[in-house]
Order: C-alpha cells, then sequence, then structure tokens
C-alpha cells in the first residue's frame, strides 16, 4: 500500500539539442535484443539473481546488487543508488545524522573537487544537465540522477557514485567552521526552520511522535535541532563508514544502454571496492501495542485549522499494508471518497488528506482535515471518527472497491511506461524490503475482496489505536496486534511477474528531428494542431490542447470568474456526474489536468495508443458540455478560500503577492490584475454560479485554440478525429491577445512581518525589457545561468548556501516573455529570520562583484554544457514536447527557434555574457522584498 501511495502522490519550456542524426554522437548502443545477449557470459565475480518483467538483477562479489532496467526509447539515463540506512539506523543523539550524510555527500572529496583538475559532485551533476536530487527517509537514503545517455556522461556519474560511496570526506569544515561560523550544518538548520513553518506539517509530526513510544518511525527524519547543530564529526564519519559500502547497497540503472557492457563497466568501477569485513546487525527495537487513545494540540500562527486522526498499520510488505491503500483510496478520493462526503460537501471542511509512508516495519497512517477557522473543531472530530470508525456499520461496497482498485492501477502503469519514475518508485519498494515488492503488490490488488478490506478496516481503524487531538481513558482496552514484517525472501523467491511493456522506439530528441517529425496543420475554424507519431514505451501519448479566449474589453471583471470554469469543468457534464468522469478516465488509464483561468484552459492528457480515441472524446464532453453543479461551485469556492486564507500569513505567498503587485500596471477589474490576499477571499466569495454558466457559453470555444499529440498514435485517425470533435466550436466573444506588461518601480525595500514563523523569503527583482528573440537573451540567459540559475552551483547559491550556509533554497531566475518587452529577473532565497540581513548582504556584494568583474571562461564553458543537457533532458519527456509544440502554435514559432538559441549560445563569449548582464541587470535598480519574523530581523 505505502508504495502505491507514493505513485499516487507523485501524481515548462523547452529548448535545444542539435544531433541530427537517429543516434546522437557519443551516445550509447541500443539494449541488444538479440539472442547473444540472451546468452551472453557473465564476467566473474558476477552473479545474476533474478529478472523480472524486463528488470534484471545481478550481484557483485563484493556484496553491491545491482539492478538493470534498459529502455532504448529515450537517449536518457538514470542512475539511483540506494543505501539501505535512514533515521531508524539513528541512535540517541544522531538523529537527523542519515540525512546530514546526504547533504555531505555532495560536498567535494579528495579525489573530485579537491584534487586540482577535478569537478566536485555538484559541478559533475551540473554539467552534464541532470535532473538530480538526494532524499533521505526512515529505512533508506538514496541518490538519483537522469542525464543524455553518452559515454562521458555514465562514466562521470559511475565514478562519482563509486567514489563517494567510500570516499566522502566528512569534513568538519564542510559541517561547521567554528573559526568562520559557517557549514552545511546551517544549511540543514533552515531546511529544520523552513519545516518548523508549516503548522499543518508539525501537527502530523508531533501525531506521529505521540503514536510511538520507542521507536525511531516516531521521530522526524531531519533530526532535532540540538543533533543537528552538535552532530559530532567522528560519530558522523563512523555512521558513514559503516552503512555506506557495497554490501549495504543497491544500484539501479534505467535507460538506453547495452545492458552487459554497462554490467562489466560498473563491475570495473564498483568491484574493487572491497567488501567490508564488519556485520551490520539488525535493528530489534519494536513498538508496544497502543493502549489506549492518545492527542496532541499544537498552537501556533497559521491561517486554517487542522485535525489528524493516526493510526498503527501493518509494514509494506505485509498484505494487510495493500488491503489498507485501497480503504484509505474510498475514505478519502474526492468526491465519491466517505470522508470527502461527510465533511467537504457538508461544508465542515474544506480539504481531506492520507499520509503513509513505505515501512520495513510495522508503520502509521495518518487521516488529515483542514478547516477553517470559523468551524468547530468537536463537530469536525466527531463527523471524521464517525466515519472512519464506524464502518462496520456502514460497510464497504463493491462499487467503492472497484474504482479503488482501478484508479491505483491507472497510477501503476502510468509508472511502469516511464522508466526514470519507475527507477526512482522503485526505491520505496526497497525501502519495504525488495523491488520485486513493487510487481507482487500489484498483482495482490486483484486478489483483495471487499470483506478483506472490511476486516482490515475493522481491525485497525478504531479507538485504542488511534491518536488525536484529545486523550480519554477507558476501563476495556480493545488492542490491534501489528503484524510483524514477513519474510521478504520467501515472497519474492521465484517470482516472475508479468510479460515486459512492450518497448518504443530510439528517438532523437533534437529540434531538427522533433522539427522534421512534427507534421502541422489548421482545421476549418481556426483551431491549429501539431502532431509527432512515434513508437512509444507502453505505446503512450502525450497530448496538450489549449483553449484561447476573450480580450482586453470582454474579460473586465471575469478573472475569478474564468478561474472558477476552468476549474469545474470535469466536475459534472450533461451525461456524466464527477465520479463518473473520474471512473471513465480512470479505466481508459488516463491521466487527464484541465488548469487555466479567464484568458485560457490547458487540457494535458497521458494515456495509450489503443485509449486515445475514447479519452479525447470524453475530454470533449467535459469542455463542451459542463454543467457546473450547484454542490461542486459551493465545494471549490470554500476550498479556494481556505487555500487563500492558509497562505495569508506564509512569508513566501506575501513576497510573492507583494512583488506582483509592485510591477502590475493594470486597474482594479482587469484580468490580470493583482489584488492583495484579503481582496482574493473577498472577491472569491462574489462569484456567481450564473456568472461561471454565462462565460463557459460566451468565451469557449476553439477556434483560437491549438492542439499537439506526441507518441504513439495514427495521424491521420487522430486529425480526423480532433476536426469531427472541435472543428466547428466556436466562442461567441471575440478573441484578440492582451499583450504582457508590468510596471517600472525604483529600487526600493519592503519589509513584511509574518510573526512565529521559523523561515523566512527574501526577494530580490528587476525589470528587463526584453523578448526571447533579442540580441542580447542568450547572452543574458547564460549570465542568470551563472549568477543563480544553476541548480546548486552558482555564484549565489555557492555564496549563501555552501560558504556561507545561510539558505536551504537560493537561487534565481530570468522571465523573458516571447512577444512582449516586459521581463524580469528575480532572485530569491529561504534562510531563518535573523539571518536574513547577512543573506541580503550576500546577495548584495555578489551580483555587485559580477557587474565589477564579470564571469570567467571556464564558468561559460560550463554553463553552457549544463543548460544544454539539461534542455535535452527535458525533450525526452513527451508531456513537454506537447507542451511546447502547442505553445508553439500559438505564438507561429517553430522548433528551429531551439536550434538557433542553442546555436547562438554555443557560439557566445564571455565578453558578450558579461556586456548583456551589464547592460540590463543595475544593482541600483533592484528591489527587496523581506518576509519574515520582523521581531527576529538580524538578532
Amino acid at each position: 500500500m505505502k508504495l502505491i501511495t507514493f505513485l499516487m502522490l507523485s501524481a515548462g519550456i523547452l529548448s535545444p539539442g542539435l544531433a541530427l542524426s537517429t543516434t546522437p554522437p557519443n551516445t550509447l548502443p541500443p539494449t541488444q535484443t538479440s539472442s547473444a545477449k540472451k546468452t551472453a557470459a557473465i564476467a566473474k565475480g558476477i552473479t545474476k539473481v533474478t529478472s523480472v518483467e524486463g528488470i534484471t538483477e545481478y550481484q557483485l562479489a563484493n556484496g553491491l546488487r545491482v539492478i538493470l532496467f534498459p529502455d532504448a526509447s529515450k537517449p536518457t539515463i538514470t542512475t539511483n543508488i540506494i543505501y539501505m540506512v535512514g533515521s531508524r539506523h539513528e541512535n540517541y543523539g544522531e538523529t537527523g545524522m542519515a540525512h546530514l550524510l546526504e547533504h555531505l555527500l555532495f560536498k567535494p572529496s579528495a579525489n573530485f573537487g579537491l584534487k586540482k583538475g577535478t569537478k566536485s559532485p555538484v559541478e559533475i551533476l551540473n554539467s552534464t544537465g541532470a535532473d538530480f536530487n538526494g532524499t533521505t527517509w526512515y529505512d533508506r537514503t538514496n541518490y538519483y540522477a537522469t542525464f543524455p545517455a553518452n559515454q562521458d556522461n555514465l562514466k562521470q556519474m559511475l565514478a562519482m557514485e563509486a567514489d563517494r560511496m567510500v570516499h566522502a570526506s566528512i569534513n568538519q569544515n564542510d559541517l561547521w567552521n567554528p573559526v568562520t561560523k559557517k557549514g552545511e550544518m546551517t544549511v540543514v538548520r533552515n531546511e529544520f526552520e523552513i519545516g518548523e513553518s508549516d503548522p499543518i506539517g508539525v501537527t502530523t509530526e508531533r501525531i506521529q511522535a505521540v503514536a510511538y513510544d520507542w521507536h525511531n518511525y516516531g521521530k522526524s527524519t531531519i533530526g532535532a535541532r540540538s543533533d543537528i547543530e552538535q552532530v559530532n564529526i567522528p560519530r558522523l564519519r563512523a555512521f558513514y563508514q559503516k552503512y555506506y559500502q557495497p554490501d549495504n547497497a543497491v544500484l539501479m540503472i534505467a535507460g538506453q544502454f547495452n545492458d552487459q557492457e554497462i554490467l562489466q563497466q560498473v563491475n570495473t568501477v564498483f568491484g574493487r571496492i572491497p567488501k567490508p569485513k564488519r556485520q551490520i546487525e539488525a535493528t530489534y527495537t519494536s513498538e508496544p501495542v497502543q493502549d489506549g487513545e492518545r492527542s496532541v494540540t499544537v498552537r501556533r500562527n497559521g491561517g486554517t485549522q487542522f485535525i489528524g486522526a493516526g493510526y498503527h498499520m501493518a509494514p509494506s510488505a505485509h498484505t494487510d499494508s495493500t488491503t489498507l491503500g485501497l480503504l484509505a483510496n474510498i475514505l478519502t478520493s474526492a468526491p465519491a471518497g466517505r470522508l470527502h462526503k461527510a465533511l467537504v460537501e457538508t461544508k465542515l471542511a474544506s480539504a481531506i488528506s492520507f499520509n503513509s509512508v513505505s515501512n520495513l516495519e510495522p508503520g502509521y497512517g495518518i487521516f488529515g482535515v483542514t478547516v477553517s477557522k470559523e468551524q468547530n473543531l468537536d463537530a469536525v472530530q466527531d463527523a471524521m471518527l464517525k466515519v472512519l470508525e464506524g464502518l462496520k456499520d456502514q460497510p464497504i461496497t463493491s462499487v467503492e472497491l472497484e474504482r479503488a482498485k482501478q484508479n491505483t492501477k491507472k497510477h501503476i502503469q502510468l509508472a511502469l511506461n516511464d522508466t526514470a519514475e519507475l527507477t526512482i518508485a522503485l526505491t520505496e519498494s526497497m525501502a519495504a524490503g525488495d523491488w520485486r515488492l513493487f510487481f507482487i503488490e500489484r498483482d495482490l490488488l486483484e486478489k483483495i475482496t471487499v470483506q478483506d478490506v472490511q476486516v482490515a478496516a475493522e481491525k485497525y481503524l478504531k479507538a485504542t489505536n488511534r491518536t488525536i487531538g484529545r486523550f480519554i481513558p477507558t476501563d476495556t482496552v480493545d488492542r490491534t496486534e501489528v503484524p510483524a514484517t514477513p519474510n521478504v525472501v520467501n515472497l519474492v523467491k521465484d517470482y516472475k511477474g508479468n510479460a515486459v511493456v512492450a518497448q518504443g522506439e530510439a528517438f532523437d530528441p533534437s529540434p531538427t528531428n522533433i522539427e522534421a517529425r512534427t507534421q502541422r496543420s489548421q482545421l476549418a475554424n481556426g483551431m491549429t494542431l501539431a502532431l509527432l507519431p512515434k513508437k512509444t514505451k507502453g505505446a503512450t501519448v502525450s497530448v496538450s490542447l489549449r483553449l484561447r479566449m476573450g480580450n482586453d474589453s470582454n474579460l473586465q471583471g471575469k478573472a475569478e470568474i474564468g478561474q472558477f470554469a476552468a476549474h469545474l469543468l470535469n466536475k459534472g457534464s450533461e451525461r456524466f456526474s464527477r465520479q463518473e468522469i473520474k471512473d471513465s478516465f480512470d479505466k481508459l488509464n488516463a491521466d487527464v489536468q484541465i488548469v487555466g483561468g479567464a484568458e485560457g484552459v490547458t487540457a494535458s492528457i497521458t494515456t495509450t495508443r489503443d485509449n486515445l480515441s475514447a479519452t479525447l472524446n470524453l475530454l470533449a464532453e467535459v469542455l463542451k458540455k459542463p454543467t457546473f453543479p450547484a454542490n461542486e461551485f459551493e465545494e471549490f469556492k470554500l476550498a479556494l478560500i481556505s487555500q487563500i486564507e492558509q497562505s495569508m500569513p506564509e512569508p513566501q505567498a506575501l513576497a510573492s503577492n507583494a512583488m506582483a503587485r509592485l510591477i502590475d500596471n493594470t486597474a482594479a477589474g482587469h484580468v490580470r490584475h493583482v489584488a492583495t490576499l484579503p481582496e482574493q477571499v473577498v472577491a472569491t466569495k462574489a462569484v456567481k454560479l450564473d456568472d461561471i454558466k454565462r462565460f463557459h457559453q460566451e468565451f469557449y470555444g476553439t477556434d483560437n485554440a491549438s492542439f499537439s499529440a506526441v507518441g504513439d498514435f495514427d495521424a491521420a485517425e487522430l486529425k480526423t478525429q480532433i476536426a469531427s470533435l472541435f472543428g466547428e466550436w466556436k466562442a461567441s466573444q471575440t478573441y484578440q491577445r492582451i499583450p504582457r506588461s508590468s510596471k517600472t518601480v525604483a529600487a526600493q525595500k519592503i519589509q513584511l512581518d509574518t510573526p512565529d514563523k521559523a523561515s523566512s523569503f527574501l526577494l530580490a527583482f528587476q525589470a528587463v525589457e526584453m523578448k526571447d528573440d533579442a540580441e542580447s537573451y542568450p547572452a543574458l540567459l547564460m549570465a542568470n545561468h551563472m549568477l543563480g540559475g544553476g541548480a546548486l552551483h552558482s555564484r549565489l547559491a555557492d555564496r549563501i548556501r555552501e560558504k556561507e550556509g545561510l539558505s536551504y533554497g537560493v537561487g534565481s531566475f530570468l522571465d523573458v516573455p516571447s512577444q512582449d518587452p516586459a521581463g524580469r529577473w528575480t532572485a530569491y532565497a529561504m534562510s531563518a529570520p535573523q539571518n536574513t540581513a547577512k543573506v541580503e548582504a550576500a546577495l548584495r556584494e555578489e551580483l555587485q562583484k559580477v557587474l565589477d568583474k564579470g564571469f570567467n571562461e571556464a564558468e561559460l564553458i560550463e554553463a553552457k554544457k549544463a543548460w544544454r543537457q539539461a534542455e535535452q533532458v527535458a525533450r525526452t519527456q513527451d508531456a513537454n514536447v506537447a507542451a511546447q509544440l502547442a505553445a508553439y502554435l500559438g505564438i507561429k514559432r517553430t522548433m528551429h527557434f531551439d536550434k538557433d538559441l542553442e546555436a547562438k549560445v554555443a557560439a557566445l563569449s564571455v565578453a558578450q555574457v558579461n556586456q548583456a548582464l551589464r547592460q540590463y541587470l543595475k544593482a541600483e535598480n533592484v528591489t527587496i522584498i523581506n518576509a519574515g519574523d520582523q521581531a527576529k530581523l538580524g538578532k
């Protein structure tokens, strides 16, 4: 259940790449499919363990498990190395140690970064354009990266991972230098402070802490503030040396490669690491059975109330866990979920949630309810517990179970069709005991009965197993015996799985190839189409449909109305209810998202070739014939008001709103006017249902729409269907693009008070009068990349995060539109309020330094490579390409723009970059907004 929950919860514009052939230079060879591959000898010292659905596990002589998942359909590789250590393994005084190690493994080591001529891990990851991160949880820590599939990138990545497995420096000065009073410790502490500013997150942590007496699952993974600040380096190094070893690690590699060649390469790089002589003892602390209701109350500043009801649950590998996952879906899924109907539809609450993780040992689940300040918590709690603990009187039905199963299977299938996503998802299976549990759990879904769910509900969801907002003693204790972790080795032994998912073609994602393969056309009503058919893994297809509507005049006063209309489109049509629409998309394995407002709506689809036609038919019904049910209208209004109110005390929301209002040059009533947060609440309350219906009748149509599809489909059939569904649909109100503009403001400093918030938020910005076709745009793009746009590695990040240790999140971005010279450069940083002044000073100093001295040639070379490869990775995602093609149709642009931009970036000199930066960015013109607890600023 826990890993399926992970998949369901994890449920942009592209640029260049210049390979002209179908196999780009230096690209790894496609996966072999001949019989020679099947019979190829495995090198000495490598043992094949098992193979399931195209995924094969090997083990090296030193104990390292290697799991290969070849996929030739995308020219990328994903590496995911998992260490079987997390916060569960931490002792007294060591809380947060596993997470702190995760941070330190990105620091330079003797072989990577400290040795002259070598790059640090962050520099390597940035230079490959990788999508990367490291994460820590209760039972595991992992480091993953997705990057273009070429030998140079792979060689660097494997060498880096092998080195930091055993050679990380774990240096005192990296952690905390008592002389300079800087280091990674303060960065992690700021991450802790950011979490402490989220009252709902803190409440769920407190619930879990009260629910556990002894087990480390009751402690937050980030650790105690005191342990973060006072961590002992010798103990931290011993922790690293004990757990960061090949026999405690699993290396997953997925993507475009030859599995036998890459196996030899892994053996060469990792096989030389000796198997350690030490033994890792199993943890043995087990949680006693809970013997009565428990309670905790958190009193902090916040915009909304919250109630959570937590229950001890089975470990993830146990059958009960999968059953409980389906039960949680039945209870919380909107709109048919029982909690949703009992609380949200009745307006007692604005939102329902369920929080659970993948655990090796008996775990925990928390049902959450967000409640407005005006509501009576006692009444909400009574209604919530009546649903959760009253299932014996209101048994689960077969319709509910089948709906939950179908919804879950959809998310599993979507993961199976995306190699990179599946590789990361298997991290949670490993946390539960073995990667094959993913498939075993999927197979188990079909076998679970209504009776199974009913038994699990009555077993786990009861008062004596519950932790909530109050404690009530009882004479008779009805205890829950949570089952122990099953023998996973026996559970997965001889498991074979289903057939391997069908593979796609080896597609070159360069702008040249994308342009050559794209077919463009226009329908009689003006709607434009861009179709890119190709073979994909699992026969998937991604669609983007953009409806553009209205103009400066006829949209006056309709911003909120348009927002409501867009959100309520899929909440009911002439033939189907909200639940029927949701169920139908689930049965079609279609992920359909509709977003937008008064100026337009975008519908995005990910489905398969066989289901595309039916999915489009249903989407047309949703877009053209919505009924806007009154109950759904009231439910969304309540949720939106609650969302705005919840953001009112938050530093980031207040600073962002202040910046948007400062540069807004529109009058009240204009569709793009930015109101204050309280004004937004008033405007939301004023929206009427009849206005929404009228707005749809007048403004919706496809005469100014663009449609794109990328993936496995028949282009001729699709074009005919789109013409039939949308070719005659026209809006009665005139469309004319509203130019983008912003007000140039004199430099100023604004202080916003957010009392009782442990984290502050800083914004620095300046207007940039430029379009993205300007001659200087490529140079300014690279300047921003080096100044603050590079992930973790930039002038601002190196100074404020890495050197000063003041901020967990710091960077900058350049927002330059395509059609109007109304761009903006923005920098941001999160920090503790008492460090805000230091962050601001460091930001100003770094900006002035780069304006005075400029960037150097080495920085520019690295930035060019990182930017180009990041864009290449983005173009391997079909949904991204579909979105870009649809956007380009609206501005009459092709992928030649991306090709030309890449060429211009490649040809840039450092003098051109420095000149562009100095031309458009002036230190004296930068406005600063600080949002934080003013009582703590500078202290």
